[in-house]
Parts: structure tokens; C-alpha cells; sequence
């Protein structure tokens, strides 16, 4: 007797912003399992987020809202404690390039250490997505570059209030 497949899986993320790549990943996810849980972290301690928790959690909201399998939480615990909160057994994530693998290949083992029980599942980048990262998107937006193929059009357009291009990329202050 076999046991039963996962569920529920998770896809975690900062999510700053959601790049097509991100959604081309939670997307593929969402074919294998009933549920997807897309956790956007509320800080992470190395990153300086350019959107808040909520603006984060809308635009993924919005841009996966055709899929019905498909919630979008919050989280500030360990990723394998948001795991647990939702009964997800797995965690699905994303690799584009060798990079994301020594990352993922460490934390993946840290995990296993805090809770066996959750495997971890790496899809492979879609081949137009490998060199779409949050980090990237921020910086091409910066210098006023394009990036409409690269995010959906709600994130395209605020991060266009943040770097006008008519001020040459600087970012808006708050104050202005």
C-alpha cells in the first residue's frame, strides 16, 4: 500500500518584486498539487525590501488570481515552520543558475536538520527565465532600462513610479 501524495506544497519568497520567472515556477507547482501556499516573507534579515508586505503579497495575489489552487500568506518563522503551519510536506523553489543551487543546496540540508519530515522540490528555471532575478529587475529599473517582459504589468508600473525615467532612475524619495 502506497502512502498518499502531498497536498499541499509551498512556494516561499521574498518576492521583491514577483518576476515572470517566479509565476512561471508557483504556476508549475500548482499542476502538482491541490494547493499551493505562496509564503512572502515579511522581512528577510539580508534584504532591503523596495515594497511592503502587503503590496508583495497583492501583486502575487493578482497575478496568480485565475488559478483556484493557489493562497498567498505571510510568514516571519522558519520556512519549515510555515510548512508545518499549513500541513505542506513540501517545498517547491526555483533554480535558474549554479549559484541558486550552492544557496539552495545549503539551506536545503539546514532544513532537514529542523524538520526531516519536509522534502524540498527544485524545479529548473524555463529556459526565458534563467537570468530574471528580483535583484536584477530593481537594478535594470534603476538606470531606466525595460522590463515589461519580465514582471506582470502591475509590478512593471509601480516599479515605474519608484525610478521614473524621466529623472534618469533615481528613485522617488517618500517626501516627493
Amino acid at each position: 500500500m502506497s502512502a498518499a501524495l502531498p497536498v499541499t506544497a509551498i512556494c516561499p519568497g521574498s518576492y521583491d518584486p514577483v518576476t515572470n520567472g517566479h509565476l512561471d515556477i508557483i504556476t508549475r507547482a500548482a499542476a502538482s498539487f491541490e494547493r499551493v501556499v505562496v509564503g512572502v516573507v515579511r522581512e528577510p534579515g539580508h534584504k532591503k525590501m523596495m515594497f511592503t508586505v502587503e503590496e508583495r503579497m497583492a501583486f502575487v495575489r493578482n497575478a496568480l488570481g485565475h488559478l483556484d489552487n493557489i493562497e498567498v500568506d505571510v510568514f516571519s518563522e522558519l520556512v519549515v515552520d510555515f510548512a508545518r503551519r499549513w500541513g505542506a510536506r513540501t517545498m517547491v523553489k526555483g533554480l535558474r543558475v549554479i549559484a541558486d543551487f550552492e544557496w539552495e543546496f545549503q539551506m536545503n540540508h539546514l532544513n532537514r536538520v529542523l524538520a526531516p519530515e519536509i522534502e524540498t522540490m527544485y524545479l529548473m528555471s524555463a529556459p526565458q527565465f534563467t537570468f530574471v532575478s528580483s535583484s536584477g529587475i530593481k537594478e535594470i529599473a534603476a538606470y531606466g532600462g525595460e522590463i515589461d517582459q519580465l514582471v506582470p504589468a502591475e509590478v512593471a508600473a509601480r516599479i515605474k513610479q519608484i525610478f521614473p525615467v524621466a529623472r534618469g532612475g533615481a528613485p522617488v524619495s517618500p517626501a516627493e
